[in-house]
């Protein structure tokens, strides 16, 4: 696909069993992207990576515990636990996702004072992280986008897509969800109000 990239989401220790803040069933996507990967020229790897004390961090607030909300100086953010740390092993990528070919990896929310969920903008809605420019340089016009979670780093992937004039498909059996209060029935309506397609692994991979 030529005009078609694909993005991995956040395929890393600490969103999968056994890191900290692990997606449940987040390792399973990893063979299905590594099926996904080879039919793609263009492959975006992104990585949460975090200094250690990260605002988003509920161990950097007094009386805060994980999966709390704050308001803070760009919205409501959810606090999370301690998690990606730059440099540490829950920020590696999982070590059986296979795509040797891939051409960029993009590391986001090394800012400390705002949280970055999409590849394409940080969490204050401003600052640009330049996937939109590298993909606009290689003629692509579609993102296909999985990984993990999909009511977060997909899906702000995913609508950021569309607010740069990319068409946005999410491959859905190839993400794994958070679902914290709703939040994976309120991404997918998000998504569908922006345009953003649902496809299967079957849609996408030749019969």
């Amino acid at each position: 696909m030529t005009t078609v990239a694909l993005l991995v989401v956040d395929v890393q220790q600490d969103f999968c069993p056994g890191g900290a803040l692990a997606v449940p069933g987040g390792h399973e996507v990893v063979p299905l992207i590594n099926a996904l990967a080879p039919h793609y020229r263009d492959v975006v790897l992104t990585q949460d990576w975090h200094p250690a004390d990260h605002a988003s961090f509920a161990s950097q607030h007094d009386g805060h515990a994980p999966f709390q909300t704050k308001a803070m100086h760009y919205g409501d953010q959810v606090l999370w636990p301690d998690h990606c740390v730059a440099g540490g092993d829950g920020a590696a990528l999982h070590p059986d996702l296979d795509v040797p070919h891939a051409q960029l990896i993009l590391r986001k929310g090394g800012h400390r004072d705002v949280d970055s969920y999409s590849a394409f903008l940080e969490a204050d809605r401003v600052t640009r992280t330049g996937l939109d420019g590298w993909l606009t340089s290689r003629g692509i016009k579609h993102v296909h986008i999985c990984g993990l979670a999909t009511d977060f780093c997909v899906a702000w992937t995913a609508l950021d897509a569309r607010r740069f004039g990319f068409e946005a498909t999410v491959i859905e059996d190839a993400c794994r969800a958070i679902d914290l209060d709703g939040s994976l029935a309120a991404a997918w309506k998000a998504m569908a109000a922006a345009g953003v397609r649902r496809a299967t692994l079957a849609d996408i991979l030749p019969p």
